[in-house]
């Protein structure tokens, strides 16, 4: 341990103490707190309230509204406890006047209460007002004004603790429930607000003192680095920029701030903590990278890249040549490339990485290409095979079915250097390339982090390419890829025709399949879509299986083939061939054809059960269509509104099918969706995976705190990478927190 570390550890003893020795806590009440995970201090004083309340403003009696929410003041002009004889219950009242009129406290079945109030006394109440003939709120926090003594917790005052070190000082605090903004928690039965701040407060008093900074240098730097987080120096952290709490004062703003601005700013200044020590695990990996690998010489000489590009018979993109120029410096660097290339659906990520393949190739080492499916396999085999066998470049083919390693008649003159596409076989130990200088994978979140290793174990350090086509929200990419480069394909090639996307219900079928034979006799090819193979019994469920028939009887006389993850690979590469060659003219089939299946014919796509899909899959189902110079029409059918699109929805607005839906329709950009289907679906349910430490934020949200991540990032590796002066490192993760 560093000895900023040491030192942080003696400060911190006291925070990991149990949470008994707060003020208040007895052994009952531990217990209740320990079914919320607070076992210590540190626990408790990290347990953020879930809101506050402004209890600052009061309401005259007269004006009360039922149900309203309020705090009021008065004094006490009666009180007295009553027993029903026919149910046995009580209740203990107190009448408030306040000069405009009178309300009626109740409290049932607790006649102990009578203790803590006496007639005369001034009392400020908050709670929901029940009825207004008698005005009444039943069970309101309360202070008493005049005799503050009264207001130490019960059970604190009955275990003797006020006095005692550590105990709260009530003539400095005498009021921590209305009259001031007030923390509401999350509780477990048996424990009140009322008590669970008054033990916020004592453990503040007792420990705050004791809170050290997660790393004091990094701190130091923060605030001279200015307040920039973006890139582009466009954004900034919104309140953070207006003053820097201490990690201290943060913790007691975030439990008793003094304003609304006050709690936000604390729960920034603990996110950012989070976000520096999940940075400081993110780039350590690259570090260790850096530091023990040497880079393979890929940058290649262009002899096969300038012939390649001439028989393309089109320009790349401004964005490809971009990223091209960025993965050639990569690979002619000192340290293996890793990077992550982004591309919408039908932004060319295919030809970059064939063009990044020829680097390698042109140097002398071998490449591999891993794709999720043995469709999109295929699919890549044969492109590569068209562009890259008139150069005499082998191209093989590695799946579970299909396990080729030559081709006949084609020799580069470099043992059995070549480029290799294939699934998850090219895992296995069966596969071992020569001269593995590249690594390529498509469609990156659906393989793990330890499935990439594997791939580049086959290798020395390979320079490795991650690509997808699915959008990541930057403040994802940032923490799931922070250890990857990043590279944006943002521009789509020239000769693309328009997509045109409608949301449609049931009742608009006749006309949309009018709209299909019609499309089918101008020469085009259709998608028709489904979520599922089978029925699964839902009424108004539709599946490939049970459609099927009726849409070949529909659509008579154009060929209609099926397509499903259930079928045999060969019969699958069958219908696609077919459907490639224009013999099938409508393709029924299920979300397989997602990703891999490129038709320049098909200009038309029916998308069933729409609201069963997620966005990011909707978008991707969409790129199967306008991928040659025609207009196209993505058509969603939808009956009813999926659960989370009433996040989208106004309070104020009829809720149409699917507002979700409706975003959807309104734009094609990928990256606008990605962004709008990470808030509605969050972390883990997007990328189906915990993400590096993210999962276990108690203050930072990946999807709200952007501009904090990025500058996360950028103070981590400016502090990360500056020269050693002699000092140790220091690194927040490995101090208590």
């Amino acid at each position: 341990m560093t000895s900023t570390g040491a030192h942080a550890s003696a400060e911190t003893a006291g925070l990991e103490s149990p949470v008994s020795a707060v003020a208040g806590v007895g052994s009952a009440r531990a217990r209740l707190l320990a079914k919320r995970g607070i076992l210590t201090v540190g626990d408790l004083l990290l347990d953020a309230p879930r809101r506050h309340e402004d209890r600052r403003q009061f309401s005259k009696i007269r004006d009360l509204q039922e149900g309203q929410k309020t705090t009021v003041s008065g004094k006490v002009i009666a009180m007295g406890n009553k027993t029903f004889a026919r149910t046995g219950r009580s209740v203990f009242e107190v009448i408030l006047d306040d000069g405009s009129a009178h309300l009626h406290c109740r409290w049932w079945n607790l006649p102990q209460m009578e203790r803590f109030f006496d007639v005369g006394d001034e009392l400020v109440v908050h709670g929901k007002v029940r009825s207004l003939r008698p005005k009444a709120m039943d069970h309101p926090e309360t202070e008493t004004l005049s005799s503050v003594t009264r207001e130490a917790d019960p059970e604190t005052l009955a275990a003797g603790a006020v006095g005692a070190a550590g105990a709260v000082d009530l003539a400095e605090e005498p009021s921590l429930h209305v009259g001031r903004w007030v923390p509401i928690y999350s509780l477990t039965d048996g424990l009140t607000q009322r008590a669970r701040r008054w033990i916020a407060w004592n453990a503040l008093k007792a420990f705050g003192g004791r809170i050290p900074e997660a790393d004091p240098d990094l701190l130091v730097e923060a605030s001279r680095s200015g307040w920039t987080a973006s890139a582009d120096g466009q954004q900034e952290i919104p309140l953070l920029a207006q003053a820097w709490p201490s990690r201290a004062q943060a913790i007691r703003d975030l439990h008793f701030p003094v304003s609304d601005t006050d709690a936000e700013r604390a729960r920034q200044r603990l996110a950012l903590d989070e976000f520096i020590a999940l940075q400081f695990e993110i780039q350590r990996r690259r570090l260790n990278l850096e530091s023990k690998a040497t880079a393979l010489p890929c940058q290649g000489d262009n002899s096969l890249m300038r012939p390649f590009l001439a028989r393309l018979g089109f320009r790349p993109t401004q964005a490809q040549n971009r990223v091209l120029r960025e993965i050639r410096e990569d690979m002619g660097g000192t340290v293996p490339m890793r990077r992550l290339l982004q591309g919408d659906v039908g932004s060319g990520k295919t030809l970059v990485a064939a063009a990044a393949a020829l680097m390698a190739l042109e140097s002398g080492y071998s490449a591999v290409v891993m794709a999720p499916t043995e469709i999109l396999a295929q699919q890549l085999h044969a492109n590569f095979r068209r562009w890259l066998e008139p150069l005499q470049i082998p191209v093989h083919l590695w799946t579970a079915s299909v396990k080729s390693r030559s081709e006949p008649g084609l020799n580069l003159g470099l043992s059995d250097v070549g480029l290799t596409v294939g699934t998850h076989a090219l895992i296995e130990s069966s596969f071992l390339p020569e001269r593995l200088g590249l690594v390529i994978i498509d469609e990156q979140h659906r393989f793990g982090v330890a499935q990439r290793e594997r791939l580049l174990r086959k290798g020395r350090y390979p320079h490795l390419l991650v690509m997808t086509a699915t959008p990541i929200p930057r403040t994802l990419g940032l923490t799931l890829y922070g250890d990857l480069d990043i590279s944006v394909l943002d521009e789509k090639p020239p000769g693309r025709g328009k997509i045109r996307t409608h949301l449609r219900t049931p009742d608009a079928l006749p006309k949309v399949w009018a709209f299909i034979r019609r499309e089918l006799e101008l020469g085009h090819q259709a998608y028709i879509v489904y979520p599922r193979i089978l029925d699964n019994g839902e009424e108004d469920a539709k599946s490939v299986e049970t459609e099927y028939p009726r849409i070949c009887k529909a659509l008579e006389p154009h060929a209609v083939g099926k397509l499903h993850g259930r079928m045999p690979p060969e019969e699958k590469e069958r219908i696609l061939g077919e459907f490639r060659a224009g013999r099938v003219k409508t393709l029924v089939a299920t979300s397989v054809i997602e990703v891999g299946i490129d038709v320049p014919q098909a200009t038309l796509m029916l998308i069933e059960n729409a609201q069963q899909f997620g966005l990011a899959q909707l978008h991707q189902l969409r790129g199967r269509i306008g991928r040659g110079a025609a207009e196209s029409h993505c058509i969603l059918m939808s009956g009813k509104a999926s659960a989370s699109s009433a996040a989208l929805a106004s309070p104020s607005a009829p809720l149409p099918p699917d507002p979700r839906l409706k975003a959807f329709s309104e734009t094609d950009d990928g990256f606008e969706l990605a962004e709008l289907d990470f808030k509605l679906r969050g972390v883990g349910e997007l990328t189906g995976l915990a993400q590096s430490g993210s999962d276990h934020l108690r203050f930072g949200s990946l999807i709200e705190d952007r501009p904090l991540v990025e500058f996360a990032r950028q103070l981590v590796r400016r502090h990360l990478r500056r020269p050693p002066t002699g000092h140790p490192t220091t690194d927040p993760s490995n101090k208590a927190r």
